[in-house]
């Protein structure tokens, strides 16, 4: 039986690539991209998405030329003070994973913001990962766990998938991963929450994957038939 709340992530690549291919600089990409994560948003919660992870910036981008990441940075800022009033208008909860450290105080304190605004919104769980990397977030959950086991009281339990995954952020395992932009490969996203999740790969750079491209995506999944190691209804062991 196919789930009507689906956890959704989603890679969105290519929005420098859909720029240059245009003769314009790479941040008019990401900018494009931007507007297409606010349609998406509008169009998730009729499709049965419930919560919507997208790959926002990852730790390897900091890489990347320094002109390109304040660019990233700054946009993140104004989405964060322009989107949270719209969020919490529409029910939708927004959070951020991923490292903050290292990102600026003023943007830091833009999320924090977003966050407090938007934390009763029960229709969709939108969660942006910024400066994430699925192998360090694997690491942070372990070393807080085995900390924990050091001073559990005897007879309590010890540490189980579900325990982890609440470790990770606590939202459910991921149902259906989808990555923009022709490339194939999961990049440190999400590598424990979406162990069994369905993978579509499409040519479409970021900016031109609208929310047909998202329903398209969805009833691709919903044909799909999802064992988690079983043997199919009907068919032969």
């Amino acid at each position: 039986m196919q789930s009507t709340s689906l956890h959704v992530g989603i890679i969105m690549d290519g929005n420098g690539r859909w720029a240059a291919g245009r003769g314009r600089p790479r941040t008019d990409g990401h900018a494009a991209g931007a507007e297409i994560v606010r349609r998406i948003v509008r169009s998730a919660p009729a499709l049965g998405i419930s919560t919507l992870t997208l790959y926002a910036f990852s730790s390897d981008n900091w890489r990347r030329p320094p002109a390109e990441v304040a660019a990233l940075l700054a946009l993140f800022f104004r989405y964060m003070r322009e989107e949270a009033a719209r969020c919490r208008e529409a029910g939708v909860r927004l959070t951020v994973i991923g490292r903050r450290d290292r990102l600026p105080l003023g943007l830091r304190g833009a999320i924090a913001a977003a966050e407090r605004a938007t934390v009763g919104g029960s229709r969709l769980w939108l969660r942006l990962a910024i400066d994430y990397s699925a192998r360090d977030e694997i690491l942070r959950a372990a070393t807080q766990l085995a900390r924990g086991a050091g001073s559990r009281a005897p007879g309590r339990p010890g540490t189980t998938r579900a325990r982890f995954l609440s470790a990770l952020g606590g939202a459910p395992e991921v149902d259906l991963l989808i990555r923009t932009g022709g490339e194939q490969r999961l990049s440190d996203f999400l590598l424990w929450e979406a162990a069994y999740a369905e993978l579509i790969f499409t040519e479409l750079p970021w900016p031109e994957f609208g929310p047909e491209a998202l329903a398209a995506a969805v009833g691709e999944f919903r044909r799909r038939d999802r064992r988690f190691g079983q043997v199919a209804e009907g068919r032969g062991a």
